[in-house]
């Protein structure tokens, strides 16, 4: 039957309508997410909020990376985030390319209490997108709950002068973490060709 046939029977046209909007499959992704930064900035504790919705002040030391898995509703699309927590240790700097193979996107995260780690994220996206390409990236702030030693205007310009969008976040408090993780959720699925 011709598409002009279709439009000429109504009821045929609205169930075929119905069909195109109500049975269509929703489009499913697996993206892998690197979190990336020094050690000590928060990148296991914003998982952890974002992954269980759960905080704990403890420093726990990453060893290598730690995967974990959340599923994320983006539109009609369902995204399986597999997120690479990977070590902040410049020590094992050689190890962090192979880590970024295949990722399609990265948070890269620092301390607002420390200036330093705001600093060394200029190496941790050069170094991300020099394995993996162009792919997306957010700057996170993090413990924004805490005496800051990094302003919002310093952030912000570090992102802007980084081509990224940032965000200050609290794995604390929860304070855009789940904001964090849509965004850059959303720069990977519009990256996809």
């Amino acid at each position: 039957m011709c598409e002009k046939d279709v439009a000429k029977s109504e009821p045929l046209y609205i169930h075929a309508v119905i069909c195109r909007v109500f049975w269509m499959p929703a489009r499913k992704y697996i993206l892998k997410l690197c979190l990336l930064g020094d050690g000590a900035v928060g990148k296991t504790s914003l998982v952890r909020r974002f992954v269980f919705d759960v905080f704990d002040d403890k420093y726990i030391m990453s060893f290598g990376t730690k995967v974990s898995k959340k599923t994320v509703v983006i539109g009609e699309s369902n995204v399986d985030l597999m997120i690479w927590d990977i070590l902040g240790q410049r020590a094992h700097r050689s190890l962090h390319a192979a880590y970024y193979l295949g990722a399609t996107g990265a948070l890269c995260v620092c301390d607002l209490t420390r200036p330093e780690t705001m600093e060394s994220l200029t190496s941790w996206v050069e170094g991300f997108q020099s394995t993996a390409g162009p792919m997306p990236v957010v700057i996170l702030g993090n413990k924004s709950d805490l005496p800051r030693a990094v302003s919002h205007s310093e952030l912000k310009s570090f992102g802007a002068r980084s081509g990224s969008d940032s965000l200050e976040t609290s794995a604390k408090t929860g304070e855009n973490v789940e904001a964090a993780f849509d965004l850059i959720t959303h720069k990977m699925t519009e990256a996809i060709p």
